[in-house]
């Protein structure tokens, strides 16, 4: 499931978006750009999307052994692992067709200012995720096969969540293939620097996956279990902003309003560490009882949920980073230079295989050193995006960083007391049922937040204060 998804965040959430947007906003707000002139780019992209993603699923379809054989080679030579991974794949890859899609409508919808179904769609995925493995799987004989069709399902109920917001606003893709359309041509080639540019986390989880597969048998799952515990808070509040501030920097580029862009940019910068710093707090702080929670049951063991746990931790340790780079990224496209970002994104990727392989076999960290070179790499992209940004004085921080930062760290010390405070030993929650791991795991993030929040409205944080 591994490799479907991370090219779900390469194509998809990564380069389509960043490469439609921006073209998109330029046929809207142009002078005598009318509405049909719109339709008939979006028609025509979503003609050639479709049409290449058919081709691709089914060509992964027919070719899935020689993707288990790149992407997890340590598979391909045992015979139980190599046929449950090619199985898998073949029931997962077709996601990848029903999340461009998505990815298209959402790239529509933002442009037109209509951010709260794009925003809560990656949600949908989880919760059906989440949802398979905790009713689903434990009734079945090898588990992962129901988790491989939550994923199925979860792209086909994004899809179609997708079509009565488009069709209200009379801009439903329809099938019209033009090869020729100016406007389609510009997006697939903006795709290709945005492949690698907003992709690069993914790029880095990727290289993960392939040497997790060289590791003791679990890597590979303990690693895609993190992550996908790392896509909830990304997919709320990092890929929200993101898409969110790209038509808006891409308009103000073209008006030459230099401050605004600067504040904007600074805005999601603001937003992501307020969101994503206690995100950071809660998942190690509760990391093994979320995993246990959620996932220890059936073939998924007391020591899988301590492997897992542990990756969790050293790929939180990175998640602002993670969150960041989505949001620096369409400062970038907007200015229509998505090289800067494509080279950070290669020396990005280079640091992170030789900490890859430095953590996890010259140290001998296994999984746990993939994740933690991982975040490392975030770090160092956010580090180079933020100095080029500087540099070209594209952006600078404007006033007020000073408190705003002391009332986060305030408000996160507090949500680790609470934590910390009401933490119980592992093997006490095991004692619990089901449901009542979850009402507490519950009742602890919803006490949580409101001791978070409890916290910067005591420390002088107002809503007026976020506002753009």
């Amino acid at each position: 499931m591994k490799i479907p998804s991370v090219f779900r965040r390469l194509f998809a959430e990564g380069a389509f978006n960043q490469a439609f947007v921006p073209v998109l906003s330029e046929y809207k707000q142009s002078s005598d750009g009318k509405h049909d002139e719109v339709t008939e780019l979006i028609n025509s992209v979503f003609s050639i999307l479709s049409s290449v993603l058919i081709v691709v699923t089914l060509f992964s379809y027919i070719a899935a052994p020689i993707f288990v054989l790149i992407f997890a080679p340590g598979f391909y030579f045992e015979p139980i692992k190599k046929e449950l991974a090619i199985d898998i794949l073949q029931i997962t890859f077709p996601y990848l067709f029903f999340v461009s899609l998505v990815a298209l409508s959402g790239s529509i919808l933002n442009t037109y200012e209509r951010f709260s179904l794009p925003a809560l769609t990656p949600l949908f995925y989880n919760l059906v995720l989440i949802s398979f493995g905790i009713w689903v799987a434990p009734n079945q004989q090898i588990p992962v096969y129901a988790l491989a069709w939550g994923v199925f399902v979860a792209g086909c109920i994004q899809v179609l969540i997708q079509i009565w917001p488009l069709a209200k606003m009379k801009l439903l893709p329809k099938f019209k293939l033009n090869l020729n359309h100016p406007g389609a041509r510009r997006v697939m080639y903006l795709m290709v620097p945005g492949i690698i540019a907003g992709g690069v986390s993914q790029i880095n989880m990727l290289v993960d996956t392939i040497l997790a597969s060289l590791l003791p048998t679990g890597s590979p799952s303990w690693l895609y279990v993190s992550d996908r515990l790392m896509q909830l808070p990304l997919g709320i509040f990092a890929i929200a902003i993101g898409t969110v501030i790209l038509p808006k920097l891409s308009i103000l580029h073209s008006e030459g309003s230099k401050d605004s862009f600067s504040k904007t940019i600074d805005w999601g910068i603001r937003l992501v560490l307020l969101a994503g710093i206690p995100a950071v707090v809660g998942l190690i702080t509760l990391a093994e009882p979320i995993v246990l929670t959620l996932f220890e049951r059936g073939m998924f063991t007391s020591l899988d949920t301590s492997k897992t746990s542990y990756s969790l931790i050293a790929l939180a340790l990175g998640l602002v980073g993670f969150m960041l780079i989505k949001v620096l990224i369409p400062g970038f496209f907007a200015q229509q230079k998505p090289h800067i970002p494509v080279k950070v994104a290669i020396l990005s990727m280079i640091l992170n295989a030789i900490l890859a392989w430095f953590f996890a076999f010259y140290l001998g960290y296994n999984h746990v050193g993939l994740a933690a070179a991982s975040s490392v790499a975030a770090f160092f992209g956010v580090f180079c995006l933020v100095i080029i940004l500087k540099r070209d004085k594209i952006y600078h921080a404007h006033s007020g960083w000073l408190h705003f930062f002391l009332r986060i760290i305030f408000a996160s010390i507090s949500l680790f007391l609470l934590l910390n405070f009401f933490s119980i030993e592992i093997s006490d929650w095991r004692v619990f049922g089901t449901m009542e791991r979850i009402m507490r795991l519950g009742s602890l993030c919803f006490a949580g937040i409101a001791i978070y929040l409890g916290a910067l409205w005591l420390s002088g944080l107002r809503l007026k204060h976020l506002k753009n």
